[in-house]
């Protein structure tokens, strides 16, 4: 009998002892990220705002759903106004901007810069124009130059493109280019999107207007401004001024997915997607 107790004793430490390598197995193979991982993040997260930035915060919500499959992200446009001031009402989790906050605005906005981009100034490709100075352009864009021979193109009627009110594009434009006191003529044609100007541009050989350099593609021409093409290392060298910021705004400090959403897009995965048409912060 003694025995067999002793026997019994023996098999029950040898299970406790397997039992705990298993589980020491176990927890030496999980996810360092566990706690983030795509098993444990869950919820809905909505990004309004600039038109400019919704391109490439579609990307960058689909290679976070890859990874976290139970987080929705719903992204919309409106522009940088509607953006910001649906961080502010907390209508949204994630507020986007195509330009920086004025003083009225900041409050309680937590701020992130998420990428840099710059301001192209486009026409048509067979427009014979290919440079002009930041005098120039404000002065077409205020109506005061109105045929494109005053500039060295062919003698033709020129036609303006700007986007609308509230728009983070048409704010950037205002400040770096028209400055305080000279306005946008009210002849110009309005547009409620990004893509929707360049479409406009590029269907009108006279026409000009101005987008984010990251929707620039062959369909329009991006003009020099006084001698510099607008570029990523123009852009980070200074020597292209019409550039702003891309930021993500909350209210208050992120937390929890809307958090772990924020990481991603300013980690090395996130930045290449930033890289691909615009310009990385990290």
């Amino acid at each position: 009998m003694k025995i067999s107790k002793v026997k019994l004793l023996g098999i029950m430490m040898t299970a406790l002892l397997l039992i705990g390598a298993a589980v020491g197995c176990s927890d030496s193979g999980q996810d360092p990220t566990k706690g983030k991982g795509s098993s444990e993040l869950k919820g809905a997260i909505t990004v309004a705002g600039s038109t400019s930035v919704q391109p490439l915060s579609e990307e960058l919500a689909m290679a976070f759903k890859e990874k976290h499959p139970q987080v929705d992200i719903n992204v919309a446009g409106g522009g940088s106004g509607a953006g910001i001031k649906a961080a502010q009402e907390g209508t949204a989790e994630i507020g986007a901007s195509s330009r920086d906050l004025k003083p009225d605005e900041a409050g309680s906005l937590s701020k992130t810069i998420i990428a840099k981009d710059g301001i192209a100034i486009v026409v048509h490709p067979q427009n014979k124009v290919n440079e002009l100075t930041v005098e120039q352009t404000r002065k077409i864009f205020a109506g005061e130059i109105t045929n494109w021979d005053d500039v060295g193109g062919k003698s033709a009627a020129i036609n303006l493109f700007t986007r609308e009110e509230g728009s983070g594009t048409r704010d950037a434009f205002q400040e770096m280019v028209m400055g305080k006191d000279t306005k946008i003529s009210g002849k110009a044609s309005v547009l409620n999107a990004t893509g929707a100007l360049r479409t406009a541009v590029a269907g009108d050989i006279n026409g000009i207007g101005y987008i984010s350099l990251g929707s620039l593609d062959k369909s329009v021409k991006a003009l020099k401004i006084g001698g510099i093409e607008p570029t990523e290392a123009t852009i980070l060298d200074g020597t292209y001024k019409i550039a702003r910021p891309f930021l993500y705004l909350t209210k208050g400090e992120p937390e929890g997915i809307v958090k772990a959403y924020i990481e991603f897009v300013l980690s090395s995965e996130g930045q290449k997607i930033v890289a691909d048409k615009f310009i990385p912060v990290k």
